[in-house]
């Protein structure tokens, strides 16, 4: 009663010569490449955030400009809890200017940058700058983060 669309007996496909010998694949097969780079990208993104390093600290925002600087510059943290870190290392009030002294490579014209937390109190924030400035660095900043609400 029904007729047969293909020429191929009814197998629906087209014959090959050589009884259906397939010939070496020259095509590249990404899919494992593209597995392993997901895989790495992946590792970044998690690995980068873990690289900074320092004090854990919730700075203020503000919409000052970022300063441009091709030095590094030294930075004294107050957390919330009123403890001062030089760079990453926890220090007592009483030993930070004889500290800043020895480590700072231009003597009294070192840039020293105060990062103060957020939470942190304000009248400590204010005694180590107040330290700073009474021992005669002259260049002292206060660091903040770029205010994202606009």
């Amino acid at each position: 009663m029904g007729m047969a669309v293909g020429g191929a007996g009814g197998k629906g496909g087209r014959r090959r010569r050589g009884g259906g010998k397939r010939g070496p694949v020259s095509e590249i097969n990404v899919t494992p490449l593209v597995d392993v780079m997901l895989v790495l990208l992946i590792i970044f993104m998690v690995a980068a955030p873990m690289m900074t390093v320092g004090v854990p600290i919730d700075m203020p925002e503000t919409s000052a400009k970022p300063l441009n600087s091709d030095t590094q510059p030294i930075t004294v943290s107050v957390n919330p809890a009123g403890e001062i870190f030089l760079q990453e290392t926890p220090i007592a009030l009483e030993e930070l200017v004889p500290k800043l002294e020895a480590i700072a490579k231009t003597g009294y014209n070192e840039r020293i940058y105060v990062r103060g937390d957020t939470n942190a109190n304000y009248g400590g924030v204010i005694k180590v700058m107040a330290q700073i400035s009474a021992a005669g660095f002259k260049n002292i900043g206060l660091i903040t983060l770029p205010d994202n609400s606009q």
